[in-house]
């Protein structure tokens, strides 16, 4: 029997709580389906609130602050800390979809769905509908792409596998970015091999192996780090082989990202989190939106072209909300669409361009090692994305008159440590490929750059156009 599992530590104990307590975490996945319907449904029926509201005293504004100011920044922050548990122990989708698929109707998954480049593509049709609409302000908004998230997973659960977690596996569009993040996470289920195959002779605990199942659709036995599994503690002692262990937050992305090399895992970090994602949040802040968007109207008016220049489009394609003095013209939504995929193609682009110079320092230009560097842009990553999420969470708080005098060192501080965190990834992963001073250095100078250009976004957002 597996040493790991005859005494088990502290962190293999809680694992083992995990698995005998199921019922509880199922109990626990359905109070926060309650809380999550009760904050997108109830403020979408209310009235929007005036000057006078409050956090404390308005729940259209504590909503608010509690999804786009708590929620999901502190969700990303768990990914890294703790892996996916918010997956497997609170996710409300995850719980409905699973339940759903309990009593749907059992379908094959189809060919279409397993298509490797839904994350990146779910990712950023939300982020950029998202902004369409002004997600992060109006709880229609909320509900509709929330909303319409959850019921989309509820639809695919009724359809395709039994008590499985489809949706989650496949289309959710934050699965790919919680998968990447994940891969820094200090602990993760480990399967000790040699323990799986003595089951088959030996049995589980001495007797006959009790299945289990895993929702998300995992491999167990070839399972390998963190960035699939949901951590729900489900598969914790399975076949005396499988045990909630610690490790070395790189270790997955150093060991284990040559195997896991993905074109659209690249793509994702590129031209998504470090694309896409930094123009949804620099578009409110820029001055050269505003720029581009009045040369735009003075030539539309010049050439007596005047439809562009209408608020008449629904809520639900562009923001319209003429109570709040807030209504985008078919300009003005045109102009954050283009905008958002303009900097994604920039500065993926130019990332792209800068990872494969650090790649062909270390030898001849190849696709697996490419993609292997660019996992080592995670950590710098996941931070720009916590930042800007975390922009909601200060503007609130500066409504409500808070002191932010710490913001911005509290900022810098973040983006120094993912800054270290990921040139220290960028350093182990080049000893992977050569062991020559020279060649892992001069790597290190292109990686450098991109780094450096990732920090301009950042820099431009917060003090390059904050108001003087």
């Amino acid at each position: 029997m597996s040493t790991v599992m005859t005494r088990p530590g502290r962190l293999a104990a809680a694992g083992q709580w995990m698995q005998r307590h199921g019922s509880v975490i199922r109990g626990i996945q359905w109070v926060v389906v309650a809380v999550y319907a009760l904050l997108i449904i109830v403020p979408a029926v209310m009235p929007l609130p005036d000057d006078s509201a409050h956090l404390w005293n308005n729940l259209t504004l504590a909503a608010q602050f509690v999804f786009w100011g708590i929620w999901w920044p502190f969700v990303l922050l768990s990914m890294v800390m703790l892996g996916r548990v918010w997956c497997g122990v609170l996710c409300p989708e995850g719980a409905l979809a699973e339940f759903a698929s309990k009593h749907g109707r059992g379908k094959a998954i189809p060919h279409w769905m397993r298509w490797g480049g839904w994350p990146f593509v779910a990712f950023g049709i939300t982020t950029i509908y998202g902004q369409m609409v002004s997600v992060y302000q109006y709880p229609k908004a909320v509900l509709l792409v929330l909303g319409g998230s959850t019921v989309a997973a509820i639809v695919i659960g009724l359809l395709y596998g039994r008590e499985k977690r489809v949706w989650c596996k496949y289309l959710c569009p934050v699965n790919g970015v919680f998968s990447l993040l994940a891969r820094l996470a200090p602990f993760h289920y480990k399967v000790d091999e040699d323990a799986w195959r003595r089951s088959y002779k030996n049995g589980e605990h001495g007797h006959r192996v009790i299945p289990i199942n895993c929702a998300p659709l995992v491999p167990l036995r070839n399972m390998k780090g963190a960035s699939d599994c949901h951590m729900c503690g489900r598969c914790s002692g399975h076949r005396d082989a499988i045990a909630l262990t610690w490790r070395a937050p790189s270790s997955e992305v150093v060991e284990l990202g040559d195997k896991h090399a993905s074109a659209w895992d690249t793509a994702l970090i590129l031209y998504g989190l470090l694309g896409i994602a930094i123009g949804a949040f620099h578009w409110t802040a820029s001055r050269w939106f505003i720029d581009l968007k009045m040369f735009f109207a003075t030539w539309l008016v010049d050439h007596d072209v005047t439809w562009p220049l209408q608020t008449n489009a629904p809520w639900f394609l562009f923001t319209h909300y003429p109570e709040q003095n807030d209504v985008f013209s078919w300009l003005d939504g045109t102009m954050v669409i283009g905008y958002i995929l303009a900097t994604a193609l920039v500065y993926g682009t130019v990332l792209l361009l800068l990872l494969m110079g650090a790649t062909r320092m270390l030898g001849r230009l190849s696709s697996v090692r490419l993609h292997h560097l660019t996992q080592a842009l995670i950590p710098l990553a996941g931070a720009g994305v916590f930042l800007g999420l975390s922009a909601t969470t200060l503007s609130l708080l500066r409504a409500e008159h808070v002191p932010l005098w710490w913001a911005s060192d509290v900022r810098i501080g973040i983006l120094a440590i993912a800054n270290l965190w990921s040139a220290w990834l960028l350093w182990l992963v080049t000893r992977r490929y050569s062991e020559r001073f020279v060649r892992r250095g001069l790597a290190m100078l292109w990686f450098a750059a991109a780094l450096a250009v990732v920090d301009s976004a950042w820099w431009l957002m917060f003090w390059g156009w904050a108001p003087k």
